[in-house]
């Protein structure tokens, strides 16, 4: 029986990009490259006639640059994107504004030994592109119209511990989910740390902007950090987080450790850390993302004592690693995106129970 390839379209002013992305994709047997597109003007035609199931698009190209154009497709025609990104500071900021709008995911472009880098990333591409196929779009309507935020819990409600502490892990579609929890909590919850799957760089430009949109405190973490209620934490890209009790709370230690389920900075080893010293007072979540990163983890925090919750299947751009986690068992709760931030609440607050 013939297999139903993914049909994909590479959009890229680079001939030689769009060369090593069309040999790296066309080598899964799964994927089929349908065509490409140097600009997208050509893009926005071969959409029409070719009908891709995924598109990968370049941050910079002539004519229309890809945020423009993203802003454009997803209104239009909402489909998964995975964009293509260099590592410069600018770069980052508008990758993770093209998360914003809508798309799915990002793969690294290479700025030394292009060929021989890609192609050494090439399983993570292949990955990458999968996932966005099989990937719940979001619409980027919510962005002019954000959802109202959930009534808050009264000040002063919160565990008084300075050891009340709440951990999130996502990957793929995590950065906007992320950014509908924490948007939704008061300043004075209980510290927050953070493993979003991300390179270098791109974990700085995204705690920025949520810091920009949040009530509470986000920042890059750095080794040393104290844990502070109504701040947020997000571990910094190609390295591991952990945390290590002190006497008057917590603070981070971020190492340059090998990889734990092919991540750096990675859920499980930062969950696995928190359970090491305490589970009592802590909240744990898993949002949306492909893998099972942070599953064996969270399943060890539960049974240390702490409170935990999943992002559930519908509201998920990829239910990988929420699924994974209730399969093994650590999820107390399993609740829709809109819920988290209120279960996080309810569940650190002082004798309150999550619906």
């Amino acid at each position: 029986m013939p297999i139903n390839k993914m049909k994909v379209l590479i959009v890229d002013d680079s001939a030689l990009m769009r060369q090593i992305l069309t040999r790296i994709l066309s080598s899964d047997p799964s994927i089929e490259v349908v065509g490409t597109a140097a600009d997208p003007f050509f893009a926005r035609d071969k959409i029409k006639s070719l009908h891709p199931d995924v598109l990968t698009l370049d941050v910079e190209m002539p004519r229309m640059d890809g945020i423009t154009f993203l802003e454009k497709l997803m209104a239009a025609h909402p489909m998964p994107v995975v964009m293509v990104s260099s590592m410069t500071k600018a770069h980052c900021d508008i990758t993770i504004r093209a998360l914003e709008i809508g798309a799915v995911d990002f793969v690294q472009k290479p700025t030394v030994a292009l060929e021989d880098a890609f192609n050494a990333d090439a399983a993570v591409i292949i990955e990458k592109v999968k996932a966005a196929g099989r990937a719940r779009i979001p619409r980027a309507a919510k962005l002019s119209s954000p959802r109202p935020p959930v009534a808050q819990i009264r000040v002063g409600s919160f565990t008084a511990s300075p050891f009340a502490l709440i951990a999130i892990g996502a990957s793929t579609g995590g950065t906007e989910a992320i950014k509908d929890v924490l948007t939704v909590l008061p300043e004075d919850v209980p510290g927050i740390v953070i493993v979003q799957h991300m390179p270098p760089n791109f974990t700085a430009s995204f705690a920025q902007r949520l810091d920009q949109c949040c009530r509470i405190r986000v920042k890059e973490a750095a080794d040393g950090d104290k844990v502070e209620r109504g701040l947020a934490l997000i571990a910094p890209g190609g390295y591991q987080m952990g945390l290590q009790r002190a006497a008057s709370g917590y603070i981070v230690r971020v190492v340059d450790a090998p990889e734990v389920n092919r991540h750096r900075p990675s859920v499980d080893y930062m969950f696995d850390s928190i359970a090491n010293i305490t589970g009592k007072n802590v909240t744990a979540a898993i949002l949306t993302g492909m893998g099972a990163d942070g599953a064996k983890g969270m399943k060890r925090l539960r049974d240390a004592g702490a409170r935990t919750v999943a992002q559930d299947a519908a509201s998920c751009v990829v239910f990988g690693m929420p699924k994974e986690a209730i399969a093994h068992g650590g999820a107390e709760h399993v609740v829709p995106l809109h819920k988290i931030g209120q279960a996080l609440m309810e569940l650190s607050s002082s004798g309150v129970k999550a619906a």
